[in-house]
């Protein structure tokens, strides 16, 4: 592979660091050898050159909460049993191509119907179909009677293609058993209810006891897998971490003391609040009661000021959301950046830390991805004008000039 240079754009290297202007990324087979002002790059010597036209050169995006088999939701039979499980893969493919060709270079599931995003990772790993790097997480644990348990006893159907529904301690060990064979890297678990659910297990319920999440952190943790969990009410966020979560999902109702503890042990979140707002704004024409709706405006407000309170006190936010339900469907992934700037009040800087640096930290691969630095994959993302002027341009696909994955054009405008 000939060497690379991308010019005439602006350096966001995802560190939160002001933008370099007329900067150059000089990449060299699948690694960044150099990135920075382009007059201070070194000779290229036969380079291909990628003419960025003035806009801005970052480092690829991270979904950090990726749902790949989740496809237009509207019902919960739509998670689980609308579809055959082979129709479902092809629409998971579907989806990383989607996410990549939106500049998500890549993501971590947080969930996914049997274990088709471990397939789905080794099909992207050797070229089969495209899609952003995978951290997978197979089907998810929650307890008897929790959140994720909604198929009626009547239908004899169960939950074993979506959800590993656990009684006590020793199922629980069991469950992460069955997803070691499987080959998932992260458990994802239910600790909490939500606002979806409000006359069994809102928002402010727990689903798993204490005894149960420790089961699973200590049998994840002895064959190297990591343990997150969807944690709203705030007893379900202090019990996992003192259980000893590796991220949280949500953390939606934070006091001083689960605040405390999440520093501690520097334990990064993953807010996902675009889904909140959207599901406010579209509920009734989704058939949500206002009681729902009242539900996730509360969620809403409280994850928005808990993820103000993170940042501030210097703990660490991933940009990913429940994407791929209707009315926030695969592709709008963008629409949390934008959020996070508009409605939250963050910084269009510490957003682009968020979905890059923080997220690639999160998968376990900050070593290897997440900013614009000599040594790094070369993983970048060109867009057509200011990101940190108008994030909102990510959302448009025809605003991604180039996605670079590993030195390599894959998607984007220039892509030939």
């Amino acid at each position: 592979m000939p060497s690379i240079v991308i010019r005439n754009g602006t350096l966001i290297d995802g560190n939160g660091t002001p933008g370099v202007p007329d900067a150059a990324v000089v990449i060299d087979g699948d690694r960044i050898t150099y990135a920075g002002p382009a007059g201070a790059a070194p000779p290229a010597g036969e380079a291909r050159t990628i003419d960025a036209g003035g806009g801005t050169i970052l480092p690829g995006l991270v979904e950090a909460h990726y749902h790949p088999t989740y496809f237009n939701v509207a019902n919960l039979e739509d998670l689980d049993i609308k579809y055959p499980v082979e129709y479902v893969t092809l629409l998971a493919a579907a989806n990383a191509r989607l996410a990549l060709q939106c500049g998500y270079t890549a993501a971590r599931s947080g969930g996914s119907l049997f274990n088709i995003d471990v397939w789905l990772k080794r099909a992207i790993q050797e070229g089969v179909t495209g899609g952003p790097r995978l951290a997978a997480s197979g089907r998810e644990i929650c307890g008897v009677g929790g959140l994720m348990d909604w198929n009626p006893d009547f239908r004899r159907i169960g939950m074993e293609g979506l959800i590993l529904l656990v009684n006590g301690p020793n199922e629980a060990r069991a469950a992460v058993r069955k997803l070691v064979k499987d080959g998932v890297e992260w458990v994802k678990t239910y600790p909490t209810g939500d606002a979806a659910a409000p006359d069994t297990n809102d928002h402010h319920t727990l689903c798993m006891t204490f005894e149960e999440m420790h089961a699973v952190v200590a049998t994840a943790h002895n064959h190297n897998m990591k343990v997150t969990g969807h944690c709203r009410a705030t007893e379900g966020i202090k019990n996992a971490l003192r259980a000893g979560y590796d991220a949280i999902e949500h953390a939606t109702f934070l006091d001083d003391e689960a605040l405390d503890l999440l520093l501690q042990r520097d334990v990064p979140v993953v807010p996902a609040l675009q889904f909140e707002w959207a599901s406010v704004e579209y509920g009734k024409q989704w058939g949500m009661s206002q009681r729902v709706i009242d539900g996730h405006q509360e969620t809403l407000e409280a994850g928005a000021e808990s993820a103000r309170r993170i940042l501030k006190a210097g703990g660490r936010l991933g940009m990913g959301g429940d994407y791929g339900f209707a009315w926030t469907p695969h592709g709008t992934y963008a629409k949390e950046l934008t959020f996070f700037v508009n409605y939250v009040g963050f910084s269009p800087l510490d957003v682009i830390r968020c979905a890059t640096k923080n997220g690639a930290e999160i998968m376990g691969r900050g070593h290897e991805i997440g900013t614009l630095t000599a040594g790094k994959l070369a993983d970048v993302l060109i867009v057509d004008g200011d990101a940190v002027q108008d994030i909102s341009l990510l959302e448009d696909r025809r605003n991604i000039l180039g996605v670079l994955q590993g030195g390599v054009m894959k998607e984007g405008r220039l892509f030939s």
